[in-house]
């Protein structure tokens, strides 16, 4: 028993551990303490593949895991019939059957009832491999997704090489059910952010020196910095239209864009910030943008020293030839009335003298007032003008003469 107990211990010389022993400890590890089911490892072996080989290794009928790594990198974890029934009676019944069941297409039931499962494994796998390089590749994946055919795999992973590890596994105490897990990822892996090195963890009562706590501080800030998502839209075009246009708007209408669009993606961040320009196209049968290299240069270089100020500089002048030259002088337009020597008051073209009412001739128009220099001499009699008494200066009007054809004068204000 003793034996046995040490067998599952990390060597004693503190040698840090392989992919092989992390995948191995943390099968049988975590089936014991979630299930209490005894598991053996009969054998495991390691390849590489292709994203065209991948679907060979697989068996029918296989719950296909997809999880997902660092920076969107994508692997799989594969279930056969055998392992899938084992783990779905653990849980359900409490025990195995002395037989395995028929083998059936997996369920969304069956991956939700092993998600716990796979991630715990590829969580403890992680933690084991933290000290090595191993981690770069193994760590950081946990459950997105399933499919029960293999068939899609070419669309959803990468065209690139793969690590292949295939586990041969035995069930309950005597080991009398047999089964496999089958465990894929990409040769190069992206979790660089996850390696830690020997000792850095502090222990207790250790002393951490100024220059220790602050690489752990950049670390720690560039995995959280590299964690974070990022939101990027591709943008092919972008329409304008009244409110009335789009409140009519109904499944399958369609939408002016130019022929030229699929040229001219743009990619943009947040608030509409334009990072990159683009074109369509497709990749493995999916829609697909490339970014255009000649478009891009200077295109994140940011001065923010002094404020942009677009300057408008006027077109220089050029003086032309008139319009009006050549032509004659429009004639002025009459003065206004409320003078009494605007030209709008004379009664023939070419009148003068109309400031004094000099060269004015007597006649039945004015009512016998010809020669209106001379009124001075109606004195301070008014009983005939009504009320124009005091008017000196009207010299030459008789005062004994008839004024009653006098027509009304209309511009008293004047006088």
């Amino acid at each position: 028993m003793r034996r046995k107990a040490e067998a599952g211990r990390p060597a004693s010389d503190g040698s840090p551990l392989t992919a092989e022993r992390a995948i191995v400890q943390a099968v049988s590890k975590v089936a014991q303490d979630m299930f209490t089911l005894p598991v053996q490892t009969l054998g495991i072996t390691e390849s590489r593949r292709t994203l065209a080989d991948l679907p060979e290794a697989l068996e029918p009928l296989s719950l296909i895991a997809i999880i997902e790594g660092p920076d969107e990198g994508l692997g799989i974890i594969a279930l056969p019939p055998e392992t899938l029934s084992v783990l779905i009676e653990m849980q359900t019944m409490g025990s195995l059957a002395k037989t395995a069941p028929p083998a059936r297409k997996p369920t969304r039931i069956d991956a939700s009832m092993v998600v716990d499962y796979l991630d715990t494994v590829l969580a403890m796998i992680e933690e084991t491999l933290a000290e090595t390089e191993a981690v770069i590749w193994a760590g950081g994946f946990r459950y997105a997704s399933y499919l029960d055919d293999p068939r899609p795999l070419g669309l959803l992973l990468e065209d690139v090489g793969y690590r292949l590890w295939q586990v041969e596994l035995g069930f309950g105490p005597g080991f009398e059910r047999k089964g496999k897990l089958l465990w894929a990822v990409p040769v190069n892996g992206r979790g660089h952010a996850l390696r830690r090195l020997p000792g850095s963890d502090a222990e207790e009562g250790a002393v951490m020196t100024p220059a220790d706590g602050e690489a752990e501080w950049h670390t720690r800030l560039e995995t959280s910095v590299l964690g974070a998502s990022a939101v990027i839209e591709a943008v092919l075009h972008r329409v304008t239209l009244p409110l009335s246009a789009v409140m009519q708007l109904r499944p399958g209408m369609s939408l002016p864009v130019p022929t030229d669009a699929l040229e001219n993606l743009t990619l943009e961040g947040v608030g509409k910030r334009r990072l990159s320009a683009a074109r369509l196209g497709q990749h493995r049968g999916m829609r697909a943008v490339r970014l255009s290299e000649e478009e891009n240069s200077g295109m994140f270089d940011l001065d923010t020293s002094t404020p942009k100020v677009r300057r408008v500089v006027p077109q220089p002048f050029e003086p032309g030839e008139s319009p009006f030259a050549g032509k004659p002088a429009a004639a002025a337009p009459l003065g206004p009335l409320d003078r009494i020597d605007s030209p709008a008051y004379d009664p023939e073209p070419g009148a003068e003298g109309l400031g004094g009412f000099g060269g004015f001739d007597g006649g039945a128009d004015l009512g016998g007032l010809g020669g209106l220099d001379g009124l001075g001499g109606l004195g301070g009699e008014t009983g005939d003008l009504g009320g124009l008494g005091g008017l000196g200066g009207l010299g030459g009007l008789d005062p004994e003469g008839e004024t009653g054809g006098l027509p009304p004068l209309k511009i008293g204000s004047s006088m």
